[in-house]
């Protein structure tokens, strides 16, 4: 009997390398790559592995996101506001309203889920 309920996140084999909207890069030469490995049926949540290179992206969201960083450094800073910096083990949400920098000091491995608005 398969288990359906439970998905269990195995290596990450294909990635899109495309930036995502609403990230625009203003410092280095960042990369990323975003893998979803899960979408539910209605669409609304999507989870998977995103991993990026060193520089800033100015981001900005129209989703909520909870994160759970495996690898890496990033200081995160909103437009106006103050800097948060997370590594690994950390966990936090960025709500759908926001503007800001992601500066990418080292090598990032992050899963996310994103509620989908």
């Amino acid at each position: 009997m398969t288990n359906t309920t439970i998905l269990k996140f195995g290596a990450v084999e294909h990635a899109d390398g495309e930036d995502l909207p609403g990230w625009i890069v203003v410092e280095g030469r960042p990369t990323m790559q975003t893998a979803v490995q899960h979408t539910t049926a209605d669409g609304k949540v999507m989870s998977g592995t995103w991993r990026a290179s060193p520089g800033t992206y100015h981001a900005t969201y129209t989703d909520y996101e909870f994160v759970h960083m495996i690898a890496g450094r990033i200081i995160i800073t909103p437009d106006g506001g103050t800097p948060v910096e997370v590594g690994p083990g950390d966990a936090f949400v960025v709500e759908a309203d926001f503007k800001g920098t992601w500066k990418i000091i080292e090598p990032v491995t992050k899963h996310f889920v994103v509620k989908v608005s």
